[in-house]
């Protein structure tokens, strides 16, 4: 789903406004973002111990790779392959690599539960589907609880 940007006073570099295409790809780089982070993560890895990371974990990826990625240059989704490499050049778990890959390249939003077990994710589905009201009232009940809980301790 697109959206327009707010209107402000600010000045504007142009008055044109931007194609479709300009604005779709500005909000779609979670990947690029990934790599960006690490590189200006204060540590200031840069993209060539990136690729050295990949290369030493057994899948090689270039420094311009790298380079491309932080961009948004890159316009194929990742193999299997490049998301390890990835992974390892990032130093993040190829989970994370995959999803933030979903979201640049194939406009996939999370809506799942990772991590928690079954009877979260049930519980979740629960509050989900009720109506605003109701969920407020499970909200205070929770929030009752845990407050009695730490008056008693």
């Amino acid at each position: 789903m697109e959206a327009t940007a707010p209107k402000t006073n600010r000045p504007s570099a142009s008055s044109e406004p931007l194609p479709d295409n300009l604005v779709r790809d500005m909000d779609r780089d979670a990947l690029s973002q990934l790599v960006r982070d690490v590189n200006d993560d204060g540590r200031g890895i840069s993209y060539q111990a990136m690729a050295d990371r990949a290369e030493a974990a057994g899948h090689p990826l270039s420094k311009p790779y790298f380079q491309k990625l932080a961009t948004n240059a890159v316009t194929q989704a990742p193999n299997p392959e490049r998301l390890r490499g990835i992974a390892a050049g990032l130093q993040k778990p190829l989970s994370v690599v995959q999803r933030a890959a979903a979201q640049q390249y194939l406009e996939y939003q999370a809506t799942e539960l990772a991590g928690y077990d079954e009877d979260i994710r049930v519980i979740v589905a629960h509050l989900a589907g009720m109506e605003k009201t109701d969920r407020r009232r499970w909200q205070a009940m929770i929030e009752a609880d845990e407050r009695a809980k730490r008056e008693l301790d």
